[in-house]
């Protein structure tokens, strides 16, 4: 799978009126369907939700921009594995972000649009994951 800058930029545009309700939805359905990832997280996820899509614009904001990309996914997998993160939840995580942009995209949302952000969680899944390994190894 390729990352393709352009639909990840278009669908991302499509979110942005509704960044609240994306992360919002995105924890509701992670913990729906992965109810023993609930205790990782404060009871009150308004500061989180705000932190999540702020990350989620600048992924998308320095998309090609590999140096600060890398970066930016290696202090976020430090700092997981202070919360108790584990390179077993990425999938989860993969999952219900992907439900959480597929929900609110509309139109801009297609087969190709989804194996893009795919390939982008792919790539920060391995990221993360090796930082979080290096900080807790």
């Amino acid at each position: 799978m390729t990352i393709n800058p352009v639909l990840i930029k278009s669908s991302f545009a499509a979110l942005e009126p509704h960044g609240p309700e994306v992360a919002a939805y995105f924890y509701r359905h992670l913990f729906e369907h992965n109810p023993g990832v609930r205790s990782l997280f404060a009871e009150h996820l308004g500061e989180q939700q705000d932190r999540l899509w702020s990350a989620l614009g600048a992924l998308v904001t320095h998309l090609e921009d590999t140096e600060t990309v890398v970066g930016l996914l290696q202090e976020l997998g430090r700092r997981h594995a202070g919360y108790g993160a584990l390179p077993a939840h990425f999938p989860a995580v993969g999952a219900s972000l992907l439900a959480a942009l597929r929900h609110f995209a509309g139109e801009e949302w297609t087969p190709e649009t989804e194996a893009s952000w795919t390939a982008v969680y792919g790539v920060v899944a391995e990221t993360m994951g090796q930082a979080l390994a290096e900080t807790s190894g």
